[in-house]
């Protein structure tokens, strides 16, 4: 399982970071491919066939929410969120199959929310969308700190879990998660915080208690995102999302910290950055 894991990070980590320091456009794309198949993922692990939501338009929404940092339009959002609610309804309107069509309404209005509006902050970070204060070395800095903080809570949860792990966090949504992982992984974006106030071109402009502060909010949103995340496995009764990260399951599994975790930043980012 290691060995897998291994693998698939070294092939994907070098992708993302050239993606998200390119520019704009590129990240963009990432966020777009990465979010339209964690939702298709979130959607086809729904299994009754009357609860089926509309994975098409879930999926077309989750990428319409993703980009608008991008479009960056005062009508964007009260348009699509009305699109949201009337479209899914008039096609089921027309679907021969009339039981629980309220259910796959809801179904397919959480999963564009749950990922595209959530995802949509980390875009905002790097598009410095309402965040005029950053320049735009600023902005791509920021967004690599809200993965890489995640990634290291992520991970030393991870591995400080396996190593001395005995206390459950929360045994009715994930046995495995345990409170000295749950330091672990305060530990780590704490200590992934310390590494943007080196003097390197990714340096951020903070001081160490404020990087310290939100490092250990970042990791407690992003350890809530990933028990969210379980939650909705142990409803759907399945252990990953899906299995084309070989070692790591799925799109949605390696998405669900960052979801909850750049929000508490981009919010940091808007009202203490000057």
């Amino acid at each position: 399982m290691l060995k897998k894991r291994l693998i698939t990070v070294a092939f994907l980590l070098p992708l993302v970071v050239f993606l998200v320091w390119y520019n704009i456009v590129t990240t963009s794309v990432l966020a777009v491919l990465w979010g339209g198949l964690a939702a298709w993922e979130f959607y086809r692990n729904i299994k009754s066939d009357y609860n089926k939501p509309l994975t098409a338009f879930g999926v077309a929404l989750t990428a319409l929410f993703i980009i608008n940092p991008v479009v960056n339009l005062g009508f964007y959002i009260p348009l699509l969120l009305t699109a949201s609610v009337i479209l899914p309804l008039v096609w089921l309107l027309f679907q021969k199959v009339k039981e629980d069509a309220f259910a796959r309404w809801a179904w397919t209005i959480a999963g564009a929310i749950y990922i595209g509006w959530l995802l949509s902050y980390l875009l905002a970070i790097r598009t410095r969308y309402n965040l005029p204060q950053l320049s735009e070395t600023a902005a791509r800095n920021w967004a690599f700190y809200a993965l890489t903080a995640t990634i290291f809570s992520d991970s030393t949860a991870y591995f400080v879990g396996q190593w001395c792990g005995k206390h459950h966090l929360a045994p009715k949504i994930s046995p495995g998660k345990t409170w000295e992982g749950t330091f672990g992984g305060l530990f780590g974006a704490i200590v992934a915080g310390l590494l943007f106030t080196l003097p390197t071109p990714l340096m951020l402009n903070t001081g160490y208690w404020q990087i310290i502060v939100l490092g250990i909010a970042a990791s407690i949103a992003g350890q809530t995102g990933d028990l969210v995340k379980s939650l909705y496995k142990r409803n759907m009764g399945v252990k990953d999302s899906s299995n084309l990260l070989p070692g790591h399951g799925g799109f949605l599994d390696r998405l669900d910290s960052h979801l909850f975790a750049g929000v508490v930043i981009y919010y940091y980012l808007m009202l203490f950055v000057k």
